[in-house]
C-alpha cells in the first residue's frame, strides 16, 4: 500500500511528455518539484511525530516563522522581483498570515496546540504564498499591457500609485479567483479533506462542517490581506521589475 504512489507518478510522466512534445519548457520544473514534493512530505511525516510533542509556544512560533521564510524564498523565485523582492514577499506573507493566525487564536477557533496551530498555520501560509505569486504576476502583466495609459496618467501629473489604481484592482480580483471558486463550490464539487477526515473519525456533521467553514473563511481573509498588502507595499518594485 505504501508504494501505490509510484503508480500515480504515471500522471507526472504524462505531464512531462506533453510539456516536451509541445515545447512548453516546464519539464525540468515539473520533474524537480514532483521529486521535491515526495522528499518534503516524507520528511514532514517523520518530523510531525516530534513537532506534535512540542509544548512551548515559542517553539511553535519559531516553526511558523521558518515556514514563512521558506514561503518568501519560494515566492521570490517564482515571480523574481529584481529589487528587494524577498523583502516584499516576506512582509506580505508575514503580516497577512500573522493577522489571520492571531485572529484564529483570539477567537479560540484554534489553540496553541501543535496539532492545531502547525497544520492550520501551514494552510494559511501556503495560501498566502499562492496569492502573492498570482498578484505580482497579474500586476506585471497589467503594467506591460497598459504602459501607454500609465505614461499618459503620469504626464498629466498623476503619481505612479494613482496611475496604477485600476491595474492594482484588477490584480487583486484576479488573485482571489481560485479562493472564491473554492468558496463557491465547497461541498458540491470541492469535497474538503478536513470535513471528510473528521466525519470518518466519528465527529458530528455540524462540528466537522463548522470547522471546515472556519478554514474556508480564513483562506478568503488571508488571500485578501496578502493581495492588498502586496499591492500597497510592492507596486513600485513590481513596476521597476517589468522594465529591468
Amino acid at each position: 500500500m505504501e508504494y501505490k504512489f509510484l503508480v500515480s507518478y504515471v500522471l507526472i510522466l504524462i505531464a512531462l511528455y506533453y510539456s516536451y512534445r509541445e515545447k512548453l519548457g516546464i519539464e525540468k520544473t515539473i520533474l524537480i518539484n514532483s521529486l521535491r514534493a515526495f522528499i518534503q512530505l516524507l520528511i514532514l511525516g517523520y518530523a510531525l511525530v516530534y513537532i506534535f510533542k512540542l509544548k512551548h509556544p515559542i517553539e511553535l512560533i519559531f516553526i511558523l516563522f521558518l515556514m514563512i521564510l521558506f514561503a518568501s524564498y519560494t515566492a521570490q523565485n517564482r515571480v523574481n522581483l529584481k529589487e528587494k523582492g524577498f523583502l516584499v514577499a516576506f512582509l506580505s506573507i508575514f503580516f497577512s498570515s500573522s493577522l489571520v493566525i492571531a485572529s484564529l487564536l483570539v477567537l479560540q477557533i484554534i489553540s496553541f496546540k501543535p496539532n492545531e496551530l502547525i497544520p492550520v498555520g501551514g494552510m494559511v501560509i501556503g495560501n498566502s504564498l499562492n496569492v502573492y505569486s498570482l498578484t505580482v504576476d497579474r500586476l506585471k502583466g497589467e503594467i506591460k499591457n497598459n504602459i501607454d495609459l500609465i505614461e499618459n496618467f503620469i504626464a498629466i501629473g498623476a503619481t505612479l500609485k494613482n496611475a496604477l489604481y485600476e491595474m492594482k484592482k484588477a490584480s487583486v480580483k484576479a488573485a482571489l479567483i481560485p479562493t472564491l471558486n473554492n468558496l463557491q463550490t465547497v461541498g458540491i464539487i470541492h469535497i474538503p479533506g478536513i470535513t471528510t477526515g473528521m466525519l470518518l473519525a466519528g465527529a458530528e456533521p455540524l462540528k466537522a462542517v463548522s470547522y471546515q467553514l472556519a478554514i474556508m473563511y480564513m483562506m478568503v481573509a488571508v488571500a485578501l490581506f496578502t493581495a492588498v498588502i502586496t499591492i500597497n507595499i510592492g507596486y513600485r518594485k513590481i513596476f521597476v521589475s517589468v522594465f529591468s
